[in-house]
């Protein structure tokens, strides 16, 4: 399949009469009500449908078909008519009191203005046209690590506001993890029409959660439309970096097929992931296996596991998604569960060809469409992350009223399609609190573990030999296929490249084994003019939402870069003062969060028990913080940028 097309423009009058009755017909009926509300704000039908309008843990709520048959009657009239009607310019109270319709419980107007940005209702600023502003030295290279989710926004950013820059990528093409993983079931677990650009809004995703093959063509289409792979150099790795306090310039190692080489550099932005480190997991005999064993990152699609006996192990997100694609044509799947995960039902599957249509045509409704998703898989679930002091359940099974609210959403799900497996029942239903740890989506993975071929192995696992798998019973289990959903070394943030600062500062002696700090997820002190993604505490692990942290922590990064051509200062590395205030903010904000409940054991944590991967602030909340750098929190270093080689 070709990669999407991104520029679809809505115009009016729809002239497809049959094609905007399918789309209304089959179109969300909030969005629709929304899309209306552009028109006509002060419609009664915002009164009228409020009361029916829920989230997606209130399945009984539902607009009554008279009121949703008005709601399609009237914008068939109005899309239709000639001349069109003009949209109306909203103001931010009217839009917070629409937002607040449309998912069934109040928006504040604090999420207006990101949510303005997020939706794409506003015009993306052109940093290059901004009035007075100082444009950057040509001697002033920045140089960009991956060329994934991330690195290939800040390759359009730093393109747009005119900087002279360098993406250095690992692998032939871009798209970084949606580019590596190709296993079988390989899907995003955050909904299409939130995950994506915000500048690029994509109304022709095939599923509601689109596969890894298709959000990679999302990826490839934006590298087309913006020109990305003339600033890309592929097939290199980088090794590290020093700072080089003569010059403020960083000398970085690069690696390729014919070897090693220095380039330089005054600026890095590191945007190689988390999830692009895996390894195999250490179990004993493992390598003494004769047959194939693969790590759901290091897939190889010439394994033939038709009629095979397979072992798969680790049942998280990767697990999840490879178990339920195989099992229909593996002889036998022995699925070995390590530690348990909550399964969130998961009722939406392809979007159907008059939603797409809608998606397409009417204008408005992929906005609103995009806002509602975002509530219900980020924003609108914080409160389900926030410790009750007063709450009281048995056994800390959950933490609030809402956060039980969205376990026994759950366990109807586990309880109605394990109702005659009460085997797997016992195995399955973890004992801490949703949400304490990834959650996972059950796209046919509970109707898997039913299958006859498929057997589930609850923490049983021993030792590997040739030519099977032993039990901690002693008993052995013949398997040809080994597979590895066991994750990635998400606690080493310095993904094993060697990053020296200021005064010789080893960043990687100073974080230790799994103890990284930064100033706002970004910034280092004693490194200047080196900015993290998805850094330390940035991660938005109470739902969905890297795509809006990537815009977030790229758009703080460009502004940083402002600042010093604005204050013609060579570099900029945040205070240690200012460092340990936000990390001091941070760890106090963590405690009242579900992630530090006793019963949550997770990847978000290190080994003393500290999370260093979440984000205890809403996407809203970190988006405010991150609008422009506050300098008295940085140290600049003044001077001018030289040519760099």
């Amino acid at each position: 399949m070709h990669p999407p097309v991104l520029d679809f423009t809505p115009t009016l009058p729809i002239r497809d009469q049959a094609a905007l009755k399918r789309g209304l017909a089959e179109g969300d009926v909030a969005t629709l009500l929304m899309v209306l509300a552009q028109y006509q704000p002060d419609t009664p039908l915002l009164a009228a449908c409020a009361p029916y309008i829920g989230s997606i843990f209130e399945p009984e709520k539902k607009v009554p078909e008279a009121l949703a048959d008005e709601i399609r009657q009237t914008l068939f009239t109005l899309l239709t008519q000639d001349p069109p009607p003009q949209a109306t310019d909203l103001d931010d109270d009217t839009l917070a009191r629409l937002l607040s319709v449309e998912v069934g419980e109040p928006v504040g107007a604090e999420f207006v203005p990101m949510l303005k940005e997020q939706m794409g209702f506003d015009t993306p600023e052109q940093r290059s046209e901004r009035p007075g502003r100082q444009a950057p030295d040509d001697n002033f290279k920045v140089l960009v690590v991956g060329a994934g989710l991330t690195g290939l926004l800040a390759a359009i950013k730093l393109d747009e506001a005119g900087y002279n820059f360098q993406v250095i990528e690992k692998n032939p093409e871009v798209g970084g993890t949606w580019w590596e993983n190709t296993y079988p079931g390989c899907a995003v677990d955050t909904p299409s029409h939130f995950y994506s650009y915000s500048f690029e809004l994509n109304p022709n995703w095939s599923h509601y959660t689109p596969n890894g093959p298709e959000f990679q063509r999302y990826l490839l289409a934006v590298a087309d439309k913006y020109d990305l792979r003339r600033h890309v150099v592929f097939e290199t790795h980088v090794l590290g970096f020093e700072w080089d306090e003569a010059t403020n310039e960083w000398e970085v190692t690069l690696s390729d097929a014919k070897g090693e080489r220095k380039v330089r550099a005054n600026a890095v932005i590191n945007a190689h992931g988390p999830v692009n480190r895996w390894s195999l997991p250490n179990i004993p005999g493992l390598d003494a296996f004769a047959g194939p064993v693969m790590h759901t990152a290091g897939w190889d699609s010439s394994v033939d596991l038709k009629g095979k006996r397979v072992a798969m192990i680790g049942t998280a997100a990767s697990g999840v998604q490879l178990g339920a694609a195989i099992a229909p044509e593996v002889g036998e799947l022995t699925v070995f569960q390590r530690s348990r995960h909550w399964v969130m039902p998961n009722h939406l599957q392809a979007v159907p060809e008059a939603v797409r249509w809608a998606q397409q045509h009417i204008p408005g409704y992929k906005e609103w469409f995009r806002f509602r998703a975002y509530w219900f898989a980020a924003d609108g679930l914080y409160e389900n992350i926030r410790i009750d002091p007063n709450w009281e359940c048995e056994d800390g099974a959950s933490v609030s009223a809402y956060n039980e609210g969205v376990r026994q959403y759950c366990l109807q799900n586990y309880h109605a399609k394990l109702k005659d497996r009460p085997d797997l029942l016992e195995k399955l239903v973890p004992d801490y609190p949703v949400f304490g740890k990834r959650i996972c989506m059950d796209i046919n993975w509970l109707d898997t573990l039913c299958r006859d071929n498929v057997r589930l192995e609850d923490n049983t696992l021993d030792h590997v030999e040739e030519k099977a798998i032993v039990l901690k019973d002693g008993s052995r289990i013949e398997v040809d296929v080994i597979l590895c959903a066991t994750g990635f070394d998400i606690s080493d943030m310095t993904g094993g490249l060697q990053i020296i600062g200021r005064d010789g500062r080893n960043l990687k002696e100073e974080w230790g084994e799994d103890d990284p700090r930064a100033y706002l997820g970004v910034t280092v002190p004693g490194f200047p003019n080196f900015f993290l993604t998805v850094g330390p505490n940035s991660a938005p692990n109470h739902a969905g939402g890297q795509n809006i942290t990537s815009e977030t922590q790229v758009h703080y990064i460009m502004e940083c870069l402002e600042a010093l051509q604005a204050n013609n200062a060579a570099a900029l590395e945040p205070t240690l003062e200012a460092t340990e205030a936000f990390n001091a903010h941070v760890d106090e904000t963590l405690k009242g969060l579900i992630w530090s409940h006793p019963k949550a054991k997770s990847y978000y944590k290190n080994k003393s028990g500290r999370v260093f991967l979440s984000s205890p602030y809403k996407l809203v909340d970190y988006w405010g913080m991150t609008r422009e750098p506050d300098l008295a929190d940085y140290r600049l270093i003044k001077g001018k940028a030289r040519a760099v080689a």
